[in-house]
């Protein structure tokens, strides 16, 4: 069965060129121009990765909000920004919400491909079959890599697909320092240094809600993050 990809854009010419584009690789293309009308058809069926611009119509934010209402439906569907509004804020707002990846709209159709079958060979290889024990433990921390559910002290921590594989990197090698460079590639993805640095402040900020003393996450300034297993 083909990938099945939303595409939330309220503008027909743009939407169209993306839809011809993924259709051509083999996708299960849908569009929708509103927030309200994309929501009505995910509560029949989600996709397996939506495609979402900022400004939808009169909702100039309306595709953050859409982001955050699929972020509570569907905590690992993978989502991606796609839009002209390029500010470092708006970046790191998209981020914090939940998105997998932030794209501009001036970015070619080859490297918004190479994205997209990056992020969905990161939620292929959840699901393959494991060789080793599906458990990862490391104390209060503990990873089920088959599902992707973590826990932190018996807590549930809901991860987006990025996330996860960051949150994996840096707790199969507690103590070593993993570079920005080295989250990307355990994560199969090119982001720059303030999305690495945006995932790892969401991250934390998701293990202190379940821990107000998380502080497994450290911050090597100048060279990247390690997972400190004195307090793991």
């Amino acid at each position: 069965m083909p990938k099945r990809i939303a595409i939330v854009e309220d503008e027909i010419a743009i939407a169209q060129n993306y839809c011809d584009a993924l259709s051509r690789q083999g996708y299960d293309v849908s569009h929708y121009r509103s927030r309200p009308e994309a929501m009505t058809a995910f509560t029949v069926r989600l996709p397996d990765l939506a495609i979402i611009d900022v400004g939808l119509g009169d909702e100039l934010e309306g595709g953050f909000d859409l982001c955050r209402d699929l972020r509570v439906k569907a905590p690992v569907l993978p989502i991606i920004f796609l839009t002209a509004r390029d500010t470092e804020l708006e970046r790191v707002l998209g981020l914090r919400l939940g998105a997998d990846d932030y794209l501009t709209k001036d970015i070619s159709q080859v490297h918004m491909l190479a994205r997209i079958t990056a992020l969905f060979r990161r939620v292929d290889a959840l699901s393959a079959p494991q060789q080793k024990s599906q458990w990862l433990e490391c104390g209060s921390l503990q990873i089920d890599t088959q599902t992707l559910h973590v826990n932190w002290a018996r807590h549930p921590i809901e991860l987006t697909i990025t996330e996860y594989w960051v949150v994996l990197a840096l707790a199969s090698q507690p103590g070593h320092v993993k570079t920005r460079q080295q989250l990307m590639d355990a994560a199969n993805v090119v982001l720059d240094d303030n999305t690495i640095t945006s995932h790892i402040k969401r991250i934390r900020k998701k293990f202190k809600v379940a821990d107000d003393a998380f502080d497994a996450i450290q911050t090597v300034y100048g060279l990247g993050y390690r997972w400190l297993p004195s307090n793991s």
